[in-house]
């Protein structure tokens, strides 16, 4: 009985310190994991914000930065694929900000490209774009006489109708308001 009394004690004397460690072993293992855990979540977190950041400054800034982009916008309006002219279109719509980037817009040729655009669409994705960036040119008075002097009334009148895509018909009407606003002969 002496010798079974010893060794439960020595045997339970023996376990509980080897418990304990395990116990702290695990617990401090437990705690650096969380800790990875979260630093891996936060460092994701930061470069969520910093790629959405980026992103938003890219699309603030970059379409407006400078003349050299007029251009290239102007030219893909001269392409043949509708595609590009519809790309073109959806620039000079969105670099039409102020007087001053419509009227530079009018100068280097935008206006006249736009409405051989409008003329030669076939689609009604491309009149809508065309459409859409003549709108927005005419914000600015002088720019819409410049457009006036171009032609854009007779060109807009031509534009068919569109039963799919009322855009094209709101912004058809916009424009001719825009003229009737500003006192140009719409009827012929």
């Amino acid at each position: 009985m002496r010798i079974i009394a010893s060794k439960l004690t020595t045997h339970l004397c023996r376990r509980e310190p080897v418990r304990t460690l395990q116990f702290r072993t695990f617990s401090a293992y437990d705690e650096r994991e969380i800790e990875k855990e979260a630093e891996r979540k936060v460092g994701w977190l930061l470069k969520l914000i910093f790629a959405g950041t980026a992103t938003f400054l890219g699309y603030q800034i970059f379409p407006y930065m400078g003349d050299n982009l007029l251009q290239q916008s102007v030219s893909l309006l001269r392409v043949k694929d509708p595609l590009f002219k519809r790309m073109g279109a959806s620039r000079l719509a969105r670099f039409s900000i102020d007087d001053e980037k419509r009227m530079k817009i009018v100068e280097i040729g935008g206006a006249q490209e736009l409405l051989n655009m409008l003329g030669a669409a076939k689609d009604d994705r491309t009149r809508k774009e065309a459409l859409k960036a003549l709108h927005a040119i005419s914000h600015s008075d002088e720019a819409a006489g410049a457009l006036h002097k171009a032609g854009a009334i007779l060109v807009i009148k031509s534009t068919p109708d569109s039963a799919e895509d009322m855009k094209v018909n709101e912004y058809k009407s916009n424009l001719m308001k825009r003229f009737r606003d500003l006192r140009y002969d719409v009827s012929s």
